[in-house]
């Protein structure tokens, strides 16, 4: 009879341990997360953790030695540059692996191999929507361009072999905390992995682009509404270059096919396409000034990149020393070199210059088998290409992509896009598909020693466009918008094309040389804040999606400022003032009759009339104008906007803004749909009304102050709000300098003065750990919300018994 409690009991244990580890949904296998031995208990840090260590490892061609400051930035020390990339990919391996990883995953569209299809197929469909971009056809294209370059390609195998030499010895109670999450393993890294990962940089700051958007709206306006609803200019415009520049004659005039106007015109669009678009506000802030301003009488450099507020961080701060080099600033995770930062002789930084590089075109296939299409007058043969999905816990998917001149079939009839008709094909022609290799970019300027260095680097820069900012310390100052820029008539891209025959296609690139640029102008700045590059003198058609707000008040503030210190920079990249307010609030004042007010209308109304036009943590008159202003853009034009068939997009606030401040009897300010004609102060009055409740409401909740309005929150990449940062007590937003908006804003903070010993501040919103159990993880948040900065120590070799140290690594060759 012992047997049978014996069995029992077996059957039980049985059940227990097949039970615990095995995957129950998103649940992750409870008895391998929770053991101690292997589960989340080991990604614990005590807070006194020594990250002193002695290695030996295959892989380096002599001794490096990495020093660890107090806040965990390494200070990389090697005898030749392959070596100090083999210890960067190490590192970002060591304290950021689970995010390089995941990223590589994204870009590739194999985020579904790790998460399965998602809910109606949503991590499907975003993979899907990656592969069908381009995004692994034009990585590897780059990669080849990389690999052709020996100095590009030593430093990506070097790179690799330090993130795989940390991989190889990896131990499972090692893992981060998200591998266990989501039950699943690092994979052995590679140099196409880096060139995803750049390439996802491209799209991620690649100009937004509206191809479906502006034709549905076009097909319902004539082309002077269009220009009032989406003008491709500014009233008020402060342009990176000044206004009245005499521009060279061009190189290339583009021949627009004949009735383009009208093609443009007739787009019946029976589509209404959601694609996975990055956030239109990826912009930064950008300048330098001229020791001609400053009071130490060399140039200071500034930059702060406006991204996704992620956790763990896009950056990670690092110096890397060399015999050729010694470069220190923030690192992509993912990627070898300095991207923002600085050296012994110059420093440089970025913003989007925000282009429309990616245009799409209507394809006519023969039959649905995609084999062949129409072009130039005959059927010219398609590459099908099989893609194939593997998703977690479900049948292997396949996915055909037809392969055109233009580029990759991205909508068709099998992938909708979330279109409510998938009946029409479209094809995406995107700089970042051409060969190109960006890396070298980064190693030319980490390398930089002068002005010509820096010019010899940017030809190297083909997708995405950017600002690119430098000064030195000789004294020189300049900014030049730079990438493979095509060619194009005046709104050429800013709809669909047809793709028949080759009259639409880009015609050429514009010459390095005619990129809008500016070196050690009179004036003692350049700057740059997405803004349009240029004005209507300049002979190219820029196109795009562009700033205006903030680069006008940061010239207004560098114009009118002198003896300049890093301590006035610091205040200007946190600078909270809303021109956007002072420029429109006044008019919204005058238009309201007060007498007409409830008395909680009337409430709200003295709080913006009042406000002192600054977007601080404390202020509630930002929630009563933000509100305000997007109310009042609903009544002037959503009347109009709903004849257009989804997707559309708003004008943008400036130029409701614009609009209004030229012409107070502004011809969409009318409601199509009342039988009466309504007038300005109708439409301020009627749109403030129906934002009372919304304010009261935030008011009860103890929410109108703007910190709390818009809980700015530095978010996990797994959306988990117990592995995030949230509602920081932090003012700025949209059209502010400090650019914080609710999960995206400023991502490094960087100021730089070149005086002899270089002096430097930064700061982003992170850690420099990527696991939610060290005190690492989160520890600059605090610092960076209060708008303060950290002292950068630019560390020499003689510096190594500095007090500084606070763990030293030594790595050597096995």
């Amino acid at each position: 009879m012992r047997i049978t409690p014996f069995l029992i009991s077996a059957v039980i244990t049985t059940g227990l341990v097949y039970g615990l580890n095995k995957k129950w949904g998103s649940i992750p296998p409870i008895g391998k997360f929770l053991s101690p031995q292997y589960g989340i208990w080991q990604n614990a840090e005590p807070a006194d953790k020594d990250f002193t260590a002695e290695l030996k490892i295959p892989g380096l061609k002599d001794k490096a030695e990495v020093y660890f400051d107090e806040r965990l930035v390494p200070h990389v020390f090697a005898q030749n540059d392959e070596d100090a990339y083999f210890v960067q990919g190490y590192l970002h391996a060591k304290f950021r692996l689970w995010q390089m990883d995941f990223q590589s995953y994204a870009a590739a569209g194999r985020l579904s191999e790790i998460l399965g299809p998602g809910t109606d197929s949503a991590v499907l469909n975003f993979d899907r929507n990656m592969r069908r971009l381009g995004m692994v056809y034009g990585a590897k294209k780059s990669l080849e361009e990389v690999e052709k370059n020996p100095l590009s390609k030593a430093a990506c195998d070097a790179y690799t072999a330090g993130v795989n030499i940390y991989i190889e010895n990896l131990k499972e109670s090692e893992l981060p905390l998200e591998y266990k999450l989501l039950d699943y393993r690092p994979e052995k890294w590679t140099n196409l992995k880096i060139a995803l990962f750049l390439k996802y940089m491209s799209l991620d700051l690649a100009g937004p682009e509206n191809d479906m958007e502006y034709s549905n709206a076009k097909s319902v306006f004539n082309s002077t509404d269009f220009d009032k609803l989406y003008p491709y200019t500014q009233d008020s415009l402060d342009p990176i270059i000044p206004k009245g520049t005499i521009f060279p004659t061009p190189s290339f005039t583009p021949i627009p096919p004949v009735g383009a106007d009208s093609v443009f015109s007739s787009w019946k669009n029976s589509t209404a396409i959601n694609e996975f678009k990055p956030d239109q506000d990826n912009g930064s802030n950008n300048w330098a000034v001229a020791g001609s301003k400053t009071k130490s009488g060399a140039p200071i450099l500034c930059n702060d990149p406006h991204l996704s507020l992620n956790m763990p961080s896009l950056w990670y701060e690092m110096q890397l020393h060399t015999p050729n080099f010694n470069a220190y600033g923030a690192s992509f995770p993912g990627s070898p070199s300095i991207i923002i930062g600085f050296n012994d002789s110059c420093a440089f930084g970025f913003t989007n210059a925000m282009r429309d590089v990616r245009d799409y075109y209507e394809i006519k296939f023969k039959d649905d088998s995609k084999q062949e299409y129409w072009f130039n007058g005959e059927w010219k043969k398609a590459e099908l290409h099989i893609d194939t999905f593997n998703i977690r816990n479900k049948k292997e998917f396949y996915d055909t992509v037809a392969f055109t001149i233009f580029g990759p079939v991205m909508y068709d009839k099998s992938y909708s896009g979330k279109r409510t008709k998938n009946d029409k094909y479209f094809a995406v022609r995107w700089k970042a598909h051409d060969p190109s290799n960006e890396m070298m970019l980064f190693y030319k300027l980490d390398h930089a020693k002068n002005l010509d260095d820096y010019k010899e680097a940017l030809p190297y820069l083909n997708c995405p466009g950017q600002n690119c900012l430098f000064a030195d310390k000789s004294g020189n100052i300049a900014i030049w918008q730079q990438a493979s820029f095509p060619v194009k008539w005046k709104r050429q891209g800013d709809f669909i094309m047809p793709g028949t025959d080759s009259s639409y296609m880009w015609q050429g690139t514009i010459p390095m040389e005619e990129n809008p640029h500016l070196i050690n102008p009179e004036r003692g700045f350049v700057s740059s804040a997405n803004q349009l590059p240029v004005d209507t003198a300049y002979p190219y058609y820029i196109g795009g999606h562009h700033d205006l707000y903030r680069g006008l008040l940061i010239n207004r503030f560098l114009k009118g400022m002198n003896n300049i210190t890093p301590a006035d920079m610091e205040k200007l990249q946190t600078e909270n003032y809303n021109v956007l307010a002072e420029f429109i609030l006044p008019l919204f004042i005058k238009n309201t009759d007060e007498s007409k007010l409830t008395g909680d209308e009337k409430k709200y109304f003295d709080i913006a009339k009042n406000w002192n036009k600054r977007n601080d943590p404390g202020e509630k008159g930002v929630a009563v104008f933000e509100n305000w202003l997007d109310s009042l853009e609903v009544e002037i034009f959503g009347d109009e906007l709903s004849k257009v068939q989804k997707p559309f997009t708003w004008p943008e606030q400036y130029t409701l803004a614009e609009a209004l401040l030229r012409d107070s009897a502004f011809s969409f300010i009318d409601n199509i749909n009342t039988p009466q004609k309504e007038t300005l102060p109708d439409e301020v009055m009627a749109s403030f009304k129906k934002i009372v409740p919304v304010l009261s409401k935030s008011e009860s909740e103890g929410k109108l102050e703007w910190a709390k309005y818009k809980g700015t929150t530095v978010r996990h990449l797994l959306r988990l709000p117990a592995l995030s940062r949230v509602n920081l007590n932090i003012g700025g937003g949209k059209n502010i300098i400090n650019a914080a908006k609710d999960v995206h804003g400023p991502s490094w903070r960087m100021i730089v003065q070149l005086t002899d010993q270089t002096e430097a501040y930064g700061v982003y919103p992170g850690g420099q750990s990527g696991n939610p159990g060290s005190k690492y993880y989160d520890s600059f948040v605090d610092q960076w919300a209060a708008g303060k900065y950290y002292s950068l120590w630019f560390m020499k070799a003689g510096d190594k018994m500095d007090k500084k140290v606070k763990w030293k690594m030594t790595i050597d060759k096995l």
